[in-house]
């Protein structure tokens, strides 16, 4: 399929461009990275990304377990070089990524997601793929505080307002705007390179946009109900310094998940996958032995 033209500006130097490829399934045009062996030869591993994020989150996890594994990570609808969804709820997200691999002609082991990329895994365990799923910092349960509130205005000014990614991307291309922005957000600290691809990202209304869509779409009260349905291994990973989902969300969660463990990386934040890959690295090798 061919890219599209954001493709030629933005995608030049993309991480792992080597196993890019651009699908079309479930009505969206999704630019998904496949690696590894041969789908169906081996295991196959998804990574889903978080709200904001693109495939770039995962740069230096990719390459090693495509060593051993098949691996396939998408840029979410609206986010990164894949085309929107029209409504992207939570469960329109994980039918929409359900759509994918199935035109990809793969079935996971294993899924893995970052913040809001591990609630699309488990609602895929719950409704489509019942395999095991570590979640880095997911964000599973209602927001606290005004964040509350606050998803749920987004969606109407988006309505009333839609030139309102437009001026946050122009806003993120101040310098240093998002490279002080991230760390505050987050509280993690990234490698010059993940912060210039983030830079790359939040300057494009399209992608912001997307990301705005998203999370004011979700309803995670409605998930967090179903949260007991869970009948699969879960990994509840979580950086103490968390900036964005509170790290006593993975205990609270791992009450509602009969058979869940929780795992802390020490000292990383929101992003701790990418200021550890290696450590993210072999907490995925653990999830998937025992199956292999």
């Amino acid at each position: 399929m061919t890219p599209p033209p954001r493709w030629r500006i933005d995608g030049g130097d993309w991480p792992n461009r080597d196993a890019s490829r651009f699908v079309a399934a479930g009505g969206i045009r999704w630019h998904v990275q496949v690696a590894g062996q041969v789908a169906g030869a081996g295991p196959v591993i998804v990574l889903l990304h978080g709200t904001g994020a693109a495939t770039h989150s995962w740069r230096d996890i990719l390459p090693d377990l495509a060593q051993g594994f098949t691996v396939v990570a998408p840029d979410l609808p609206g986010h990164g070089f894949s085309s929107g969804l029209g409504a992207p709820t939570l469960p329109a997200m994980a039918r929409a990524v359900a759509a994918l691999l199935a035109e990809l002609g793969v079935t996971p082991a294993l899924i893995v997601g970052h913040s809001a990329g591990a609630a699309i895994a488990l609602r895929l365990a719950i409704d489509t793929y019942p395999v095991p799923v570590v979640s880095f910092n997911g964000a599973l349960l209602p927001f606290p505080g005004i964040a509350a509130k606050l998803f749920p205005a987004m969606a109407k000014l988006l309505f009333v307002n839609p030139l309102v990614p437009a001026i946050l991307a122009l806003q993120a291309r101040g310098k240093g705007v998002v490279a002080k922005f991230l760390p505050r957000a987050t509280g993690s600290t990234i490698d010059s390179r993940g912060v210039a691809l983030y830079e790359r990202l939040f300057r494009r209304s399209d992608h912001v946009g997307g990301a705005l869509a998203m999370m004011a779409h979700w309803d995670l009260d409605a998930f967090a109900a179903d949260l007991s349905r869970v009948r699969v291994p879960v990994r509840l990973v979580f950086g103490d310094r968390d900036a964005a989902v509170p790290p006593s969300v993975a205990g609270d969660v791992a009450k509602r998940v009969a058979g869940s463990t929780t795992q802390a990386m020490p000292g990383l934040g929101h992003l701790a996958h990418e200021e550890d890959p290696a450590a993210a690295i072999a907490i995925v090798r653990a999830a998937l032995a025992p199956r292999v």
